[in-house]
């Protein structure tokens, strides 16, 4: 199974702004855009302003996890600026599912859907069929560097078998923890995509090109651990 590596850009030097993308444009898969809003989270990361910046820099599709209390209001924002995937908080969407499912798709974008961990993928179950991807939380959203949570792994494997028994597409993603000493079980339980950041990635190495081997070095020891 081939992993596919969305690094988290809230994690990145940005002080090697230009050096790290341009790096990570050859070698990863997507892109991961934090936006918070200091209300869902008590936090504030990325802006559209950074994303038109990133773009500029890189092609490689933008996944932006929106950790807004109003998300319909941030997906054409977010399309403005250059996602590819918009993702808002489950949580968030219960009263216009299918209604900003609709308005992401018509705006260009792909739709994904991120699950904390206390929220039961059965609460996705009326749309699940009309999203690309579906990111499971490993821990609670908001900051970086948080501890793993365990019991997510059972939900990871919830997921991939609903997919099978609907016959669906979505790709499975993890967010949260993301590193050496869970790739092995993440894989095991049938996470496709890696959203890697501080642990992962990013503070392996200063050097974005030794920090990348690093973390495919685990990977790879992860995935023949698992298999």
């Amino acid at each position: 199974m081939k992993i596919k590596i969305s690094p988290s850009l809230m994690c990145m030097d940005l002080l090697r702004f230009k050096e790290q993308l341009t790096f990570l444009d050859s070698h990863a898969d997507f892109l991961h855009i934090d936006i918070m809003d200091g209300h869902y989270v008590p936090n504030l990361t990325l802006s559209p302003f950074f994303m038109e910046s990133v773009a500029k820099v890189s092609k490689l599709p933008m996944d932006c996890h929106l950790m807004t209390t109003d998300p319909w209001m941030w997906v054409p924002i977010m399309a403005k600026a250059g996602a590819g995937f918009i993702s808002p908080q489950a949580e968030t969407i219960n009263a216009i599912a299918f209604r900003i499912i609709a308005r992401i798709r018509e705006l260009g974008c792909k739709p994904g859907i991120v699950v904390n961990p206390a929220t039961p993928l059965d609460s996705l179950r009326h749309y699940i069929h009309l999203i690309d991807k579906i990111t499971i939380m490993t821990v609670d959203p908001g900051y970086a560097g948080q501890p793993f949570i365990a019991e997510m792994l059972d939900k990871i494997t919830e997921a991939k078998r609903l997919r099978e028994e609907r016959g669906l597409n979505f790709l499975i993603e993890v967010d949260g923890s993301c590193n050496k000493r869970t790739y092995a079980r993440l894989a095991a339980a049938g996470a496709e995509v890696f959203i890697v950041g501080t642990s992962g990635l990013f503070h392996n190495h200063e050097d974005i090109a030794e920090a990348w081997k690093i973390m495919t070095a685990d990977i790879e020891a992860a995935l023949g651990a698992a298999a």
